[in-house]
């Protein structure tokens, strides 16, 4: 494609030669003649001085001196995403329409004409599916599950008995909605199963990451708001509450009935503790330990977390302690001697 016409489909201005060619998408570094890079944070401005791409998209306000042609935007990030649409490669999933021959659907099941169905999927009695959905080789579809229309189900994903799933949504691959929570009881010393009669609740436009567990409730409904974005390897415990259009990276874990709010933003491997409240536009640090209610828009890190500004206060802190403690070795040794001397010493 040339460079203007990708400028007028991700709506940008264009400064530089518009008949450049454009035949790829990279980063910054690794661009090459004919790929299209984007500088998504201005610290690294000085990399548009030396790279090779052909074209840079920068956000509106840079200033700065480019080797290459620049597309102008809001927001750099969508637009590298809209490029991405135009020139990488195909993502989707191809599957055939109709039903695969190996699927297993049962007679007592309410699946629309429009559905598309891998190889080696069960959809059980009860089940409900709308119209445009994908599931790809081996997904799961349990007993009397709701489903809504345009959602992908992706390899190996699984929606257990009496899960609402709304419109839209993505179960990437390996993804386990409606597994037993974790609860037990000690008796006779051994550990005896607390059942979980409840269920879970996805709202539209939500994905789910691979081999990430949302669990049901033991009463009501583990809730995933409209919208919402978790990353790979996620645990959410029984009867979470997580509200629309949060996200959360890897391998965070949200223990039972802890209750996050809108637009709350959680970084990699942090930690909730149950029964807790995260306030709405929190951000939670990544490996942050959450063990109190976090107030509505404060950032927290550490663990146990903290406010930031707290928190690296103590990180400092502690990067000292090899300092003080020589210090303290020293004032200790000076400390000796003036109480020798005190008692007649030398």
């Amino acid at each position: 494609m040339k460079l203007a016409e990708i400028a007028e489909r991700i709506d940008a201005e264009l400064d530089g030669d518009g008949e450049v060619p454009i035949s790829g998408i990279c980063g910054l570094v690794e661009a090459g003649q004919g790929d299209l890079s984007f500088l998504a944070n201005a610290k690294y401005s000085s990399l548009l001085e030396q790279t090779r791409a052909s074209a840079v998209i920068v956000e509106k306000s840079w200033s700065g001196v480019s080797a290459c042609p620049v597309l102008r935007v809001a927001s750099p990030d969508k637009a590298m995403a809209q490029a991405a649409m135009l020139l990488g490669p195909a993502t989707g999933p191809e599957l055939a329409e109709g039903v695969h021959p190996s699927a297993v659907i049962s007679p007592e099941a309410v699946v629309d004409a429009s559905v598309r169905v891998g190889p080696f999927c069960i959809i059980e009695a009860g089940a409900r599916i709308g119209a445009g959905t994908m599931m790809l080789g081996g997904c799961y579809v349990g007993r009397d599950a709701e489903i809504g229309s345009g959602c992908l189900m992706r390899v190996n994903a699984v929606v257990r008995e009496r899960v609402k799933v709304g419109d839209r949504v993505v179960l990437h691959e390996g993804s386990v909605v409606g597994g037993d929570g974790f609860g037990n009881y000690m008796e006779n010393g051994a550990w005896h199963k607390i059942p979980h009669i409840g269920t879970v609740e996805i709202g539209d436009d939500a994905e789910i990451g691979a081999n990430t567990t949302v669990d049901r409730a033991r009463f009501g409904a583990t809730v995933i708001g409209k919208g919402v974005r978790i990353d790979n390897l996620v645990m959410i415990g029984h009867n979470v509450k997580v509200g629309d259009h949060s996200a959360m990276a890897a391998q965070v874990g949200i223990s039972g009935s802890a209750e996050v709010g809108r637009y709350v933003m959680l970084g990699g491997q942090a930690g909730v503790a149950g029964h807790l409240e995260i306030g709405d536009a929190a951000v939670i640090g990544a490996q942050s330990g959450v063990h109190k209610n976090v107030p509505p828009k404060e950032m927290v890190s550490g663990s146990p977390a903290q406010p930031l500004r707290k928190a690296y206060e103590a990180h400092s802190n502690m990067n000292k302690m090899s300092e003080w403690k020589e210090r303290v070795k020293e004032l200790e040794k000076k400390l000796a001697l003036l109480e020798k001397r005190l008692d007649g010493g030398e």
